[in-house]
């Protein structure tokens, strides 16, 4: 037997079979990490930032934000703002420079207990990370394919279900909690599911600015005792402090202001719809929008210099033939990047919608407007694309299902952000020469079996396997696996990263809403 036939003979070793079991299993791959660092897609020049920006600037010195409120006009007006003879706050532009140039130009939201440091997010530059978010009012029934009102409990599933999720490192509000209608304790209780669920960073909003005190005992509790949080903050909350057309909303301007004067990051989301609170032209809209964001960001810096603040421009499209949202098509998808390419233009941490799926089940449309938007917001370097998992039926409802296909989604985005690395061993051109000659293929090569782990991503969800295979196991599509996989984690990890001692004491003190039985296997709730 000759020694070439010998190699193609050879019978795989039972560790090759092992590391094979792991690798079409899903096991960790290293060609990916959280935090690559994006801005490849850039749809606007040079030119049309500078446009863009000089616009801002005349919009706010001009037009001005609307009904400000008083506490705020005691704080801006002495240091330079004024408001025009229609009784709007006005920005004069050199200020704008001015605070744009002071601005914080990164922050980090830092996870906690065993996933402290490794999984930290640092938002500057065009580093990229993937959040849930939304607050959506409806959930998606997988089996009768219906929406159902979406409930409190629904926020902690789906935490607890992030919580398993690699490739969504920041973990927010994705529901409302339709059954609890009181305000404290709906917000309380928010707080409550999203710690108890996951140790990953946060994001999330609060509906009154008398909530932020007692949520920072609860983030204390969670984060090792009295004054722990604001050592380490791993959340960050705000909410949309202004009201298009260039209004500022007093709720969540109230829990911005306060959150500046704790000097904790307000993550705010500023979101025009073109044609209908912005204008229809694609220009117009991200001018608008970011004279929008430019003054949330004076006003952070005006009350506390150097506060950070996310730059969250999300511009929305709206369906012109009917006035309703659109979060899915090419629109969507250049104008989130385009605003992400203005946040990096200023060099500030910023966050953008992405993955706002019209379609109301994981179908085509879904695969599509999902991969269009969360792939070039990514591309883009937006330092958190937000709404991404589980988002459906344009914002309006949420599903388990879906949240497993985005986070499987999102791990082939990144491997496109990672790009390709060309270098005089990664050319291969030995190894060409080396194979070409014998055995005439690169199977089984050592360059081939050192790298498969690190330039390839292998997927749990998505299908490659023969048809006939598929045909065996009952023609399963997409939807059918992800429900497989997301019940499997959803009927095994009821975490309580709060542990028995600060649950109770928090149920001591605070309405939660969420019983215990519900937070365990026992419920059989899966």
């Amino acid at each position: 037997m000759t020694e070439q036939s010998n190699r193609r003979g050879r019978r795989p070793s039972a560790g090759r079979k092992a590391r094979t079991k792991k690798r079409m299993s899903g096991g960790a791959n290293r060609a990916i990490r959280p935090g690559m660092h994006g801005g490849q897609y850039r749809p606007l020049s040079e030119t049309d930032m500078g446009k863009i920006h000089s616009g801002a600037l005349e919009i706010l010195a001009t037009t001005g934000i609307g009904e400000p409120l008083p506490e705020l006009l005691d704080i801006v007006l002495p240091l330079g703002c004024y408001l025009n003879d229609h009784g709007r706050l006005c920005f004069p532009k050199a200020m704008i420079e001015d605070l744009i140039a002071g601005a914080a130009r990164e922050y980090t939201v830092f996870a906690r207990g065993s996933r402290a440091g490794k999984d930290d997010i640092h938002c500057n530059g065009n580093r990229v990370y993937f959040s849930n978010s939304g607050s959506a009012v409806t959930t998606l029934d997988a089996e009768a394919r219906t929406y159902r009102a979406s409930t409190i409990l629904d926020l902690y599933d789906f935490t607890r279900l992030v919580d398993r999720l690699d490739n969504i490192h920041m973990c927010g509000d994705t529901v409302i909690g339709t059954d609890v209608p009181d305000d404290y304790e709906h917000d309380m209780t928010m707080v409550y599911a999203l710690l108890a669920g996951t140790e990953k960073p946060l994001c999330l909003s609060f509906r009154n600015r008398q909530h932020i005190t007692p949520a920072i005992e609860l983030f204390d509790l969670a984060s090792g005792g009295e004054g722990s949080f604001c050592k380490a903050p791993s959340v960050i909350f705000g909410g949309c402090p202004i009201v298009s057309p260039l209004r500022f909303g007093r709720e969540n301007l109230e829990v911005m202001i306060d959150a500046t004067r704790l000097g904790l990051v307000s993550d705010i989301a500023v979101a025009p719809q073109s044609g209908a609170t912005a204008p229809a032209t694609l220009a117009g809209i991200l001018v608008q929008v970011v004279a929008e964001t430019l003054a949330c960001l004076a006003v952070v810096n005006l009350i506390r210099p150097g506060c950070a603040i996310t730059f969250a421009t999300w511009p929305f499209v709206t369906d012109l033939r009917t006035g309703s949202f659109s979060g899915g098509g090419g629109e969507q998808a250049v104008l989130a990047a385009s605003a992400i390419q203005m946040g990096n233009y200023y060099k500030l941490p910023n966050s953008v919608g992405a993955g706002m799926t019209d379609s109301k089940i994981p179908d085509a449309q879904y695969g599509y407007e999902k991969g269009l938007t969360i792939g070039l917001a990514a591309l883009s370097g937006a330092n958190r694309v937000c709404e991404v998992g589980g988002m459906m039926g344009s914002l309006m409802g949420c599903s388990f299902e879906s949240m497993v296909i985005d986070n499987e989604a999102v791990g082939m985005i990144q491997r496109t952000i990672r790009g390709i690395e060309v270098s005089d061993e990664t050319l291969s051109i030995d190894t060409i020469h080396k194979c070409t000659l014998d055995p005439g293929h690169f199977l089984g090569n050592e360059q081939t079996l050192s790298v498969m782990e690190s330039e390839y991503l292998y997927p749990k969800l998505m299908d490659r396997s023969p048809s006939s295979q598929w045909e065996a196991e009952g023609a399963p599509d997409l939807f059918e696996r992800s429900k497989k996989v997301s019940r499997q984690i959803l009927a095994s990890h009821y975490p309580n990263y709060f542990g028995s001692r600060a649950d109770a004491i928090i149920r001591e003190r605070f309405p939660i809403q969420i019983s215990s039985a519900d937070m365990s296997a026992n419920s059989q709730r899966w």
